[in-house]
């Protein structure tokens, strides 16, 4: 038994690997016109095509207030990733998103016709601070199981069975979120964690870029 399980894992790392080569290579022409620095990402409250920018409220923490989310926290509700789901989903035109700042958490909600898709980006203030709570929410996750392997990407990560990921890198923590979606998305029926997996590893190629 122990033989098979070990079968399926790496089954299933090698397609999600698959689907994030294929992904990656699409998005890395964007990646480089948005990760050439901060004057090229958009802007807080600034509203993009298909988008609905909500404007960002500040901190109320003191002494770790930063006044907007990184320019790669802004990839996650930016041109490259919007284009990425709406690719992966076969949508006709690209998805209606709001995003908030709030306690060094970007925060990105994409309308999709079954349900809202959030992504968002913890910055920690140092990557012990980000070790931290991404080991606190994993806490607070249920059923958590680790990505081990190559399908990491060689990032701390882990998901749910319901349609969480979550990966740490630097003082980043990135979670994507499909749990508000059908069981099986997009034309291909891949399920919401594999799906949450192809835009993070989308996501994080970016920031590798960066």
């Amino acid at each position: 038994m122990r033989r098979s399980r070990t079968k399926t894992r790496i089954d299933r790392s090698d397609w999600l690997l698959l689907a994030i080569v294929v992904a990656s290579t699409a998005l890395l022409a964007g990646c480089a016109a948005t990760s050439s620095g901060a004057e090229n990402a958009m802007a807080p409250g600034m509203s993009m095509p298909g988008t609905s920018a909500s404007p960002i409220p500040q901190s109320s923490s003191a002494g770790s207030a930063a006044a907007a989310p990184s320019a790669a926290s802004q990839m996650i509700c930016g041109t490259e990733t919007r284009d990425n789901i709406t690719r992966a989903l076969a949508l006709a035109e690209p998805p209606h998103s709001v995003d908030s700042w709030i306690n060094r958490q970007y925060t990105c909600i994409y309308h999709l016709t079954d349900g809202e898709f959030v992504i968002s980006v913890q910055e920690s203030s140092d990557a012990a601070s980000a070790r931290s709570y991404f080991d606190t929410m994993q806490g607070n996750l249920a059923s958590v199981q680790p990505i081990e392997g190559l399908a990491n990407l060689g990032f701390p990560a882990y998901e749910t069975a319901d349609g969480v990921v979550v990966f740490l890198k630097d003082n980043m923590t990135l979670q994507v979120d499909a749990r508000k979606l059908t069981d099986m998305i997009g034309p291909h029926g891949i399920t919401r964690t594999a799906f949450s997996y192809e835009i993070a590893t989308t996501i994080l190629a970016c920031w590798t870029e960066h």
